[in-house]
């Protein structure tokens, strides 16, 4: 925003949002959903689909070991074959960020830390801020941070826009990715003014969830965002990136948010420096049906790593 931002010119922009159609969103998610591919597409799409992962760990009993591990199965998904992507990057506690650098090398799989006292973000300003400065120092190429939903539900947008552009200011040259929460927002409507804040507030990706709310990552809020974006950029030019997170379990359920995708924002978005699936169980699923589309027989999923 090139003007004085205050709380009655958010307020302002919030009301300029148009009103979301839940019913037409959900139809409109339907029909997308019943698209014949074919199968040579659908090999495409899982690999794009890989692309775009960020494979993720965030639990208290998570160790060097464990980090290791992922960063191994991040760079090579499938260790009997080396024609497949590797994933974007490897979304991990700031303690473990030191682990997850030296394991991932010049492998060109980046680093992603949750900062902002995540996933709660229920602490002062000055304590996200230097939360993401220890990430940055750290070596995190990519910070996701979480909104203050019970500021936005207050109706106080100030200190929302303020707080994403502290913590934008304090990424420095590492790209921010802004978790609205959206299962905590009630509505869709609710969803697509937070990603307006957002997108105003100059974060470089907008993304459903922390992943420990449900419902997380829906298609229907995953329209509305992708929409909100289309819109911002169609007013500013600027182009916004997209992460679902959170409930995303199987191949076809990403050939679906590719769809959505393409037919929302068109072929410019389709890479992974756009568009990103927080995942961490999607990946198997995703390299079995690789493998059925290439041999026509399923593999245990005992074959594939669990980490």
């Amino acid at each position: 925003m090139t003007q004085p931002v205050s709380n009655q010119s958010l307020r302002n922009l919030v009301q300029s949002v148009p009103s979301v159609d839940d019913v037409g969103a959900k139809e409109r998610v339907a029909a997308l959903g019943r698209r014949s591919i074919k199968r040579e597409s659908k090999l495409s799409a899982l690999r794009l689909a890989i692309s775009m992962m960020d494979l993720t760990t965030l639990e208290g009993k998570d160790t060097p070991g464990k980090i290791r591990q992922l960063c191994s199965k991040g760079i090579r998904p499938d260790p009997a074959r080396n024609d497949l992507p590797t994933v974007a990057a490897i979304c991990v506690y700031p303690a473990h960020i030191d682990t997850a650098v030296t394991a991932l090398g010049d492998s060109g799989v980046r680093v992603a830390s949750v900062a902002t006292y995540f996933p709660s973000g229920q602490v002062s300003i000055d304590v996200k801020v230097n939360d993401v400065r220890e990430a940055v120092a750290a070596g995190a190429h990519e910070i996701d941070m979480v909104i203050d939903r019970g500021a936005f539900l207050s109706g106080d947008y100030l200190k929302v826009f303020e707080e994403i552009q502290a913590v934008r200011e304090a990424c420095g040259e590492s790209h921010l990715k802004v978790i609205l929460e959206t299962g905590e927002l009630g509505t869709l409507d609710n969803v697509r003014r937070a990603s307006a804040i957002a997108m105003s507030a100059g974060t470089h990706f907008i993304k459903t969830s922390t992943g420990k709310i449900s419902p997380a990552a829906t298609l229907p809020v995953t329209l509305v965002m992708l929409e909100a974006i289309r819109d911002h950029h169609a007013a500013t030019g600027e182009m916004i990136g997209m992460k679902p997170a959170g409930g995303i379990r199987t191949a076809k359920d990403s050939i679906r948010y590719l769809v959505l995708l393409s037919e929302t924002l068109g072929a410019q978005w389709m890479t992974n420096e756009w568009f990103r699936f927080g995942a961490s169980s999607l990946l198997n699923d995703v390299l079995m049906q690789i493998r059925w589309l290439e041999t026509g027989r399923y593999q245990s999923p005992d074959y594939f790593t669990k980490d």
